[in-house]
């Protein structure tokens, strides 16, 4: 499947495997409908794209980000359905892609099992409901943290329609957009994604969302009014 995937993902761009695409995540999913992986690839200058891979998916992406003013880092829960390779792949301003990731043991079904919300029958109570926080970094950027309640739906559970957030926007407080992303359906119901942007203490933030059918989710939030959070001890995280 790797083949086939970095045909249709890379087509004739050069692509390398590099381990400062440092992608983590456990060894073993104990939860297979939400896995958390990070991808964080400050280490590497000039990255425009960064793309979250499941190898052996039915839905193989998970997103595609693009730090436009931000670090190159994201986190967020993806599902798994079965023992799969999970990749965290890079685009650098030149064209060129590096690619890391690893092994994950997982029982499977995470992408035909039917949301917790859809089997509660709560969904539609909740749908679109947007939590946010963010913090000051030491750097100058702020660690946004944004949740979303959603079902995300795979369609691969009978008589359950594909439906999901598809794309996403962190903006500043000038309209400039920090950060973008395209979401799939591998992601977790109730999103949590991690994204690290420009701008400091109090600065006003605003969040963008659209889902599959065409519904809009918006939100503001401002950085928190505190003590940048220390940066890591050397050969830390």
């Amino acid at each position: 499947m790797w083949d086939a995937h970095a045909r249709t993902l890379f087509g004739d761009d050069p692509v390398r495997f590099d381990p400062r695409v440092q992608v983590d995540f456990p060894m073993i999913a104990e939860n297979q409908r939400a896995f958390p992986v990070v991808i964080d690839a400050r280490a590497i200058a000039g990255v425009t794209r960064m793309v979250l891979l499941v190898d052996l998916n039915p839905i193989p992406i998970a997103i595609d980000y693009r730090p436009l003013h931000a670090a190159a880092y994201v986190a967020t829960r993806i599902k798994l359905d079965q023992r799969t390779p999970v990749r965290g792949a890079v685009q650098l301003a030149s064209g060129q892609w590096l690619v890391s990731g690893g092994w994950v043991d997982a029982a499977g079904g995470g992408c035909s099992a039917p949301p917790v919300s859809r089997v509660r029958g709560d969904w539609a109570d909740h749908l679109g409901e947007i939590r946010g926080e963010a913090w000051p970094m030491a750097d100058g950027r702020s660690r946004v943290r944004l949740n979303f309640r959603h079902p995300m739906d795979t369609g691969f559970v009978a008589n359950i329609a594909t439906y999901h957030l598809e794309a996403l926007r962190v903006k500043g407080a000038d309209g400039r957009t920090l950060g973008e992303m395209e979401i799939w359906a591998a992601v977790a119901e109730d999103p949590a994604i991690t994204l690290m942007v420009d701008g400091g203490a109090g600065e006003a933030l605003r969040v963008e969302a659209r889902d599959t059918n065409g519904r809009d989710y918006r939100a503001a939030l401002s950085v928190a009014r505190q003590s940048p959070v220390p940066a890591p001890m050397p050969g830390g995280r």
